[in-house]
């Protein structure tokens, strides 16, 4: 790898943690002003909550990346167990839970991961294991995984987010009481 080369994949890796950094702050950006039944309220049965996604985003970071990070870290070409969210979604009753400290405690996580991944050297960035159900992937990879699942989960967000906006409009023009969210009494 050349100098050049060596210098523009730190500078994209730069970008890369620079976008995870900045995740827990679009999160709160996009729940902020959400009333607690808007914060619980499913579109669907097959979609997560906002404060579902909150609380998905907060356990896969504590559960699966820290462990994989470090693993990758500290072991030779470690096994890496694949985090099962629907499973862990529904032993935690997310929808019962504090949105303030989900976020909160995603946020503390995420920092701690980006700056450990920021510490790293090229060559740690290379450093391999193997991902449950995915197959051999290097550090850098595995935060090109962070990004892409956080893009999913910053639009479904964005789309729930704009449904609820909708909703309130329209309410708002013919004079009708916002229903609550379902359970959320």
């Amino acid at each position: 790898m050349t100098n050049e080369e060596r210098n523009a994949d730190g500078a994209d890796f730069a970008t890369l943690l620079d976008f995870l950094h900045e995740t827990p702050n679009t999160l709160a950006r996009l729940i902020d002003g959400l009333s607690l039944a808007e914060l619980r309220f499913r579109n669907s049965e097959v979609e997560f909550s906002a404060l579902e996604n909150l609380c998905h985003l907060r356990d896969l970071e504590l559960q699966g990346y820290t462990p994989r990070i470090r693993r990758m870290l500290d072991e030779s070409d470690p096994v890496l167990a694949d985090f099962n969210g629907t499973r862990v979604a529904a032993e935690g009753n997310y929808n019962s839970q504090e949105p303030d400290l989900a976020l909160q405690t995603f946020q503390t996580a995420r920092r701690e991961n980006v700056q450990k991944l920021r510490s790293l050297t090229g060559e740690q960035r290379k450093r391999e294991g193997t991902l449950e159900g995915v197959g051999r992937i290097t550090l850098r990879q595995l935060a090109e995984m962070m990004r892409e699942h956080d893009e999913g989960h910053i639009e479904d967000l964005r789309v729930l987010r704009q449904w609820l906006e909708r909703v309130r409009d329209q309410h708002r023009i013919s004079g009708e009481p916002v229903a609550t969210a379902p359970g959320s009494d």
